[in-house]
């Protein structure tokens, strides 16, 4: 790509986007930064959404997945729809009823100051090293398409990454995101139908072309009725796309602040439920466009990458469906990460100020801490390019997918068990420590003596052992006391 037109691009978006945060920031208070002054219109906040959703990472893993699981991701959005629901008329309604700035404040109420730290802390840890890991993989991948041709070092590029998020999203807070991440969304699902179509026009196909090869394709099934033991099960995706939205979205605090920047509560349910059903339809197209993508190396006889996550890279950068392929998959990345990782910097900088020192009115706090998050993010990117490992990444991954279970059952506990029913609160850090540990245990078991691998069921588990604590401990110190 050439270096000029690439700096321009980037300059004229990141100009746009500080424009747009010009516009929406008002008076920047910090009821602006952390909800928004309960003025977003939920169509924006739902738009937004699906962009924030969709990480870097995931526009190029998804395309990918199909060469060893084929079309079945479906089956997990189509799990997501029921988890949007569930979100939007059990959660959603608690929230606003309490009206909560961060969505741990409910288990303040419920239990106590040391459920609400343990919760507020979990999240803490899992968004900060999934917002790093995202972050990271998205520098790398830009980096080795665009920015070594530049001549930029690797720190100088993440650097700028996160000096231009924190530009954008220091005054306005969320208020501004929600417009932003509209503008992201839309840059992303414009990369997306320019890439499918640089591709088809690469490739010599029509539309009618496009449509017989992908139903065509043995990489086009999508449902898994028959292996109970493998991961693409129906059964278990279904279910686990329904309880990680409830988790990842419901119970996670970066998601749930734009959703409580709605009006109202009927408004905030329906973002939840149109964010819902937007997502099969585009990851339909990201799933095509993965099985297009392996027809073409096919036709073409090119040797792809090993790994399913660096095709779209390999066939964009290598000029095989143009140039303009390349600009658009570079934006569409960085719109990506960018609508992903503001939301994190702006949810973690809620989280501290409000959830651990509780000085939700401290503004000169809150600058500060949106600098020093900004920061520590940026520390953990540097440490995985001097680590250097794709274990540690992994590693990274599977710490905060179990720190997510924890929540799941703290929320489940005190939703749905009578509120007369209540832990021995001291117990409570402990418990969610000790659940992942042991799920961590049973899932190397399984293995080893069943040959059975666990998928995202795990998380299921995490919460029910979270929550099984919990009773034990409520019922020994109800014990306790009468004694």
């Amino acid at each position: 790509m050439n270096a000029m037109l690439f700096l321009l691009v980037a300059v004229a978006y990141f100009l746009v986007l500080l424009g747009v945060s010009r516009l929406t920031a008002g008076r920047a208070t910090n009821d602006t930064f952390y909800r928004g002054e309960r003025r977003s219109p939920w169509w924006a906040v739902a738009f937004g959404m699906l962009g924030a959703s969709l990480s870097g990472v995931t526009f190029v893993s998804v395309p990918g997945m199909v060469r060893t699981s084929d079309m079945t991701y479906l089956q997990m959005c189509l799990g997501f729809i029921p988890g949007y629901l569930m979100v939007a008329f059990v959660l959603l309604p608690v929230y606003y009823r309490l009206g909560l700035t961060t969505i741990y404040g409910y288990l303040r109420r419920r239990f106590g100051p040391t459920s609400f730290r343990t919760g507020a802390s979990f999240f803490l840890i899992s968004k900060l090293l999934g917002a790093a890991v995202r972050l990271y993989l998205v520098c790398l991948i830009l980096q080795r398409v665009v920015l070594d041709a530049l001549g930029w070092p690797f720190w100088a590029s993440a650097v700028v990454i996160l000096l231009l998020i924190w530009l954008y999203s220091r005054r306005g807070g969320i208020a501004t995101l929600v417009w932003t991440d509209c503008l992201q969304t839309l840059v992303l699902l414009v990369a997306l139908v320019l890439i499918i179509h640089s591709l088809l026009s690469a490739g010599g196909w029509g539309i009618g072309d496009a449509v017989r090869i992908i139903r065509e394709s043995p990489m086009s099934r999508v449902f898994e009725f028959q292996d109970w033991s493998s991961r693409q099960y129906f059964w278990k995706q279904f279910l686990s796309g329904a309880f990680i939205v409830v988790v990842m979205t419901g119970l996670d605090q970066d998601m749930m602040q734009k959703n409580l920047t709605c009006r109202t509560l009927p408004d905030a349910q329906k973002n939840m439920v149109v964010n819902g059903l937007l997502y099969v339809p585009v990851n339909l197209l990201f799933l095509s466009l993965g099985v297009l993508m392996y027809v073409f190396a096919q036709h073409h006889n090119l040797t792809l990458p090993p790994s399913g996550d660096e095709v779209m890279p390999f066939l964009c950068a290598g000029g095989y469906l143009g140039q303009s392929a390349l600009l658009c998959f570079t934006l569409g990345i960085a719109a990506a990460a960018f609508s992903s990782a503001d939301s994190a910097l702006t949810a973690l900088t809620t989280s501290v100020c409000v959830d651990l020192m509780e000085r939700p009115d401290d503004e000169r706090l809150r600058r500060r801490m949106h600098i020093i998050v900004t920061l520590v993010v940026l520390a953990c990117i540097l440490a995985f390019r001097a680590l250097n490992s794709t274990s540690v990444i992994d590693a990274v991954y599977v710490i905060a997918s179990y720190t997510y279970g924890p929540l799941l059952g703290l929320f489940a506990f005190g939703l749905f068990v009578p509120s007369r029913v209540r832990p021995c609160e001291p117990l409570i850090p402990y418990i969610c420590v000790a659940s992942p540990m042991v799920c961590y245990a049973l899932s190397q078991l399984a293995v080893s003596v069943w040959n059975y691998h666990f998928g995202y069921e795990l998380l299921l588990l995490n919460g029910a052992l979270t929550a099984l604590g919990m009773a034990l401990s409520a019922f020994f110190f109800v014990k306790k006391n009468k004694v």
